[in-house]
């Protein structure tokens, strides 16, 4: 059984003021895998978010079903952990309170939630920083807070929406390894949302380009790339020519979005 299946699922939004609705979706039917990295490219506006936000249960779609592990998504769940391009931290908690939070809601122990998140904190490499608050953070540190605040409740499926969006280049390609790494050592299913084309033929084991909106899938490409994965991976002859693929088939479509 696949983990995730999207069948038929499109969604349209209500025009303003009694403006025309906006489609944002065409029905699309998509299988992934358990374990699989599937990143997800498209230019602006063509419903990459949206289809992120319909599988985490966040928005309703307009035709269609996700079902994840054989069950029907009809809003959040612990089974699926989201991770923004927002940092969405609580200002007011410290780094390891805001990690602790969904354990809190879910009344694990005390002990067992200190474990838990002094393992995520190695883990992201934050130990030192627990006690520190969210705006005594760089943006680097404060989403390796939200990815561990996601990891930390144990979700099968991790969405993470354009996450690495707001840094500098550097930070984002350490950021990239250490969400590879967490995935070789964790096996989660990842769904990934990304404009850029080379973090997304890195990242992933698929990568799903989709149509200038109203979005649709244009092409579903296996990225058979050895790992584990490093930044040397970048300029290879194999990884260039994938994002030759790839980058004709986003600028048709961006073209068409003008």
């Amino acid at each position: 059984m696949s983990h995730v299946v999207v069948e038929g699922v499109s969604r349209t939004f209500p025009g303003k003021r009694g403006g025309e609705p906006t489609v944002a979706l065409s029905p699309i039917d998509l299988t992934v895998e358990r374990n699989d990295f599937v990143t997800i490219l498209g230019p602006s506006g063509c419903g990459k978010s949206t289809l992120l936000r319909i599988v985490a249960g966040l928005d309703d779609p307009t035709t269609g079903q996700v079902m994840v592990a054989g069950r029907e998504v009809v809003g959040p769940g612990p089974d699926r952990g989201m991770v923004f391009q927002s940092y969405t931290l609580f200002p007011w908690l410290t780094v390891a309170d805001n990690i602790a939070f969904g354990l809190r809601r879910k009344g694990v122990p005390a002990a067992q939630q200190k474990e838990i998140v002094d393992f995520y904190l190695g883990k992201t490499g934050l130990t030192k920083f627990g006690k520190h608050l969210p705006k005594e953070l760089s943006g680097g540190m404060q989403q390796r807070v939200a990815i561990a605040r996601a990891l930390a409740n144990d979700p099968d499926i991790l969405l993470l929406d354009e996450p690495f969006g707001a840094l500098d280049n550097q930070t984002r390609g350490l950021m990239q390894e250490l969400l590879l790494k967490i995935w070789e050592d964790d096996q989660k299913t990842v769904l990934f949302v990304t404009h850029d084309i080379e973090e997304a033929i890195f990242l992933a084991s698929r990568c799903i380009v989709m149509t200038a909106r109203p979005g649709r899938i244009k092409a579903d490409v296996e990225i058979d790339l050895p790992r584990p994965r490093d930044y040397h991976l970048k300029t290879s002859a194999a990884l260039l020519a994938f994002k030759e693929r790839l980058t004709e088939d986003i600028r048709a479509e961006a073209i068409k979005a003008l």
